[in-house]
């Protein structure tokens, strides 16, 4: 079993594309329960994913959303201090946003094996108490 850690965008995916990234997506979560793995994810995850479907007034989508962040599959990594100090670390490079920082970070801080991500930007990080980071196209799973 590993500690398999998805940036926001996967679950934005997921829910919201029909395409070919939306059935990427899928396929990385059901394979995620299917081998066992404990699915993480930041508590900045859920502002992040709550923001259009609150702006567009999709009550439907901002629930589904709330179900799947707050309820048993799903394991919220919070930002505290440990996460702080590994922040403080990713930060220095300057290509890493504060948002992707603090997913980074919170990964790390939970001990996480696998990040995965759509932004092929970070896969070239090097965050210790990460193992893997990879784009949502190269996760072996």
């Amino acid at each position: 079993m590993s500690r398999i850690f998805v940036d926001s965008n996967i679950f934005i995916y997921h829910f919201e594309d029909p395409g070919a990234r939306g059935l990427r997506a899928t396929e990385i979560l059901r394979r995620i329960g299917q081998r066992g793995d404990e699915l993480m994810a930041s508590a900045l995850a859920i502002g992040e994913v709550l923001v259009k479907p609150i702006q567009y007034g999709n009550a439907t989508l901002a629930a589904q959303y709330r179900a799947l962040m707050r309820g048993p599959l799903v394991g919220l990594a919070p930002f505290d201090a440990v996460a702080g100090e590994i922040f403080a670390r990713v930060r220095q490079d300057r290509r890493i946003k504060t948002p992707d920082a603090i997913h980074l970070a919170t990964a790390a801080s939970a001990g996480c094996d696998l990040f995965i991500t759509n932004d092929d930007r970070l896969s070239t990080a090097f965050v210790p108490g990460i193992k893997f980071i990879v784009s949502m196209d190269r996760a072996p799973l």
